[in-house]
């Protein structure tokens, strides 16, 4: 076990203990920690940057992308269709809104340490499809909006993954270029539809 898999299985562990003292009433753990703790370090928990541009460039619904950064943060940019539920809110938020249980729930900040505690919180409270971006958006911005190709010759494999990157590079920019108001608009048309296909009502 490497020095670092260690520290990320100590804090996760110790983030899960500390979120218990502080669970408001209206929630309850379900789970033994080191089940929770071993599908958090299980490779398929995982979502690629590529993986996540593909559903990006497909306007795939079959997933959810859930942006753990602060709300500031969030404003400034973020991967088009994401929804925002800053880690320090969480437990405050009402969780069910926000977290589908039909939909693959995909966490990510900047890197993967938040988004390990955020998985291990929804796996605690009955949320079971549940995944990481990996690498979050440092991940992100060196694979998917950082990629440029530099061989010579490109197979048509590795032309559909850098067509596809291409693709949803330029939908972050357009969106994340957009004006506030726009922006704003842009993500409450988002949630419409995203709580159309969940079954709620406008």
């Amino acid at each position: 076990m490497t020095p670092r898999l260690y520290i990320s299985m100590t804090l996760l562990f110790l983030g899960i203990i500390l979120m218990l003292f502080n669970l408001p009433a209206k929630y309850s753990f379900h789970g033994k920690p080191e089940k929770v703790l071993l599908t958090i370090l299980d490779e398929s928990t995982y979502v690629t940057a590529d993986q996540a541009a593909r559903m990006l460039v497909a306007d795939d619904n079959a997933a959810q992308l859930i942006d753990l950064r602060s709300a500031v943060a969030f404003d400034s940019f973020a991967i088009p269709g994401a929804i925002n539920m800053p880690y320090e809110q969480l437990l405050s938020m009402d969780i069910e809104s926000h977290l589908n249980r039909g939909k693959q729930n995909i966490f990510y900040a900047n890197d993967d340490l938040v988004s390990g505690y955020a998985i291990a919180i929804a796996q605690g409270l009955g949320f079971k499809n549940n995944a990481i971006l990996k690498g979050g958006l440092n991940e992100w911005y060196r694979v998917v909006m950082n990629s440029n190709f530099t061989g010579e010759r490109l197979s048509a494999r590795e032309n559909a993954l850098y067509e596809n990157r291409f693709k949803a590079r330029r939908i972050f920019i357009e969106v994340n270029s957009m004006p506030d108001s726009l922006k704003a608009k842009y993500r409450a048309l988002q949630e419409i539809e995203r709580r159309k296909l969940d079954g709620g009502c406008e």
